[in-house]
């Protein structure tokens, strides 16, 4: 015998908001006394700090530093190359979804049992985590641009392809690698839809970072990258990034975890 229930899993995020997820459930007895749990349906999150404000679509009125007016000049791109235009986000509920799943879909690490429900549950962190960059940092200190095909009209259902997180940071250990600087853009999230990968996506990513720095007025941009990720080193370093450090020795040996190298991009403001 099989019937539906929807459960209800609630906790604080690390950025302080309260996540509730709906779960919808098959739930299927068989004679031998075995049940079985499936997941029927999408799961529905919402997040406290967000929910009278995520349906609306919010007012960006800052020009100069790469902001546009309304939706309809947010056709305009930062970079359009290669078939690919990169923006700054929409700031409604339907293109952060569209972000989250693009960064939950590359950073995902599949587990044995319930992947699809631990994908959904990591989906709805990386909603929270964009929510609590929105709330929390000034549009000139942080964005959030977006991939999608390059057209010559601006269509609201356009996918997005691929994401890149910009941050101001002012980290000491970073800082001096960096002379006469007391800022840098950190570029974080780099993500690109699966089947639209090797396309030239992130190349286009990481140039709309060059030129956001450049309206930022910002001399150093900033990443990091897995010691033995030699494919995402390679890409970097083709955009302009140069190795200045790396994690020490013992991050790999006594913590477990990858070593990571700090690369360094300085630009022409």
């Amino acid at each position: 015998m099989a019937h539906l229930q929807k459960i209800e899993l609630s906790w604080r995020s690390e950025f302080g908001t309260i996540n509730t997820w709906k779960i919808p459930l098959r739930i299927t007895s068989f004679a031998n006394g075995r049940t079985r749990f499936k997941k029927s349906g999408q799961v529905h999150c919402c997040t406290t700090s967000s929910a009278s404000s995520a349906n609306q679509r919010l007012d960006l009125k800052l020009h100069a530093n790469g902001l546009y007016e309304n939706q309809t000049s947010l056709s305009g791109y930062l970079v359009s190359d290669s078939n690919w235009g990169v923006r700054r986000m929409i700031e409604v509920e339907e293109e952060m979804r569209q972000v989250a799943k693009v960064q939950a879909e590359a950073f995902h690490e599949p587990v044995f049992l319930f992947d699809d429900l631990f994908f959904d549950f990591f989906k709805a962190e990386v909603y929270s985590g964009l929510l609590h960059s929105l709330r929390n940092s000034p549009p000139d200190r942080y964005a959030c641009l977006v991939a999608e095909p390059n057209t010559d009209t601006f269509d609201s259902q356009r996918e997005v392809v691929g994401v890149v997180d910009v941050t101001v940071s002012r980290e000491d250990s970073v800082l001096r690698h960096l002379p006469g600087a007391e800022e840098y853009l950190y570029v974080s999230g780099i993500a690109v839809l699966k089947k639209f990968r090797r396309q030239k996506v992130a190349t286009t990513l990481l140039k709309a970072c060059s030129a956001l720095s450049a309206i930022w007025g910002f001399k150093y941009l900033v990443l990091r990258a897995y010691e033995d990720d030699y494919g995402a080193r390679g890409l970097y370093s083709s955009a302009g990034y140069r190795v200045v450090s790396a994690d020490p020795p013992w991050i790999t040996s006594w913590v477990g975890r990858r070593r990571r190298v700090l690369m360094v991009k300085q630009c022409h403001t």
